[in-house]
């Protein structure tokens, strides 16, 4: 039996099949706009961390694109009594880190009888980030607090969940105008003949307060107010609430 083969089936451009597209410009398929799921919802959060003390704070607008969608969000949340994590990026994304993390402490707590401790809640923290690699939470953090031995400790991610614990960090859309300032102003970086002073906790407090009114004009994306935080070994302080600019 002689094997035939299939005949061929007709393809039709689009123009072929509806004439009256003639003449229009066809859209290549990589510039089509595509879904994604994630948006930046933008904010700023910044962490300083003195001998025996942390200053942190973040901004509480909340954005997509040039809107505004509310100006009284905050990005922080106390895990405990000596730890507070402030988070920039998309806020459904951040809501269920936070919540996610709540939990996980409050079964913690109690199995053990106990607080987790800040060092401990740092590597938890990246343990669920890294746990989220291949979807990331669209979430960028800064952890501060105390740790068992009285010292002050800051910790910066990235988004899946890779940490360092550091004297100063930053997140958001205004991290690359403020970085630089507390390089200069709390590191002390790239300077030659000037000594390295240690901030106490007022100066270090009017420094976060600078560096946010200066991202302010700058960066649309944070604004209106600022909750900033002092941590100690006898707790956690909330200063009064900075305003910035609303525009």
């Amino acid at each position: 039996m002689l094997r035939t083969s299939p005949p061929s089936v007709p393809t039709f451009t689009p123009y072929q099949a509806f004439p009256e597209l003639t003449g229009v410009q066809e859209r290549p398929v990589s510039e089509a706009k595509g879904w994604g799921p994630y948006v930046n919802n933008g904010g700023t959060c910044i962490g300083v961390a003195g001998d025996d003390f942390v200053v942190i704070g973040a901004d509480t607008r909340m954005s997509v694109g040039y809107a505004i969608n509310t100006r009284n969000s905050p990005k922080y949340i106390k895990l405990t009594d000596k730890c507070i994590l402030v988070s920039s990026g998309m806020q459904a994304d951040i809501a269920t880190l936070h919540k996610t993390l709540v939990s996980r402490l409050v079964w913690y707590e109690h199995q053990n009888g106990k607080k987790m401790s800040t060092p401990a809640i740092a590597q938890l923290l990246g343990n669920t980030l890294y746990y989220r690699r291949f979807f990331p939470y669209y979430a960028f953090n800064v952890l501060g607090g105390i740790d068992e031995d009285g010292k002050a400790a800051v910790y910066s991610y990235d988004a899946v969940g890779s940490f360092e614990r550091c004297q100063y960090s930053s997140s958001g859309t205004g991290q690359t105008l403020v970085q630089p300032l507390l390089d200069n102003q709390v590191g002390f970086r790239n300077q030659n003949n000037v000594a390295n002073r240690k901030l106490n906790m007022e100066d270090t407090v009017a420094l976060v307060k600078d560096a946010f009114t200066s991202v302010g004009e700058r960066d649309i994306y944070t604004g209106d107010y600022v909750n900033i935080f002092t941590i100690t070994k006898e707790g956690i302080k909330e200063e009064p609430v900075f305003r910035l600019k609303f525009d």
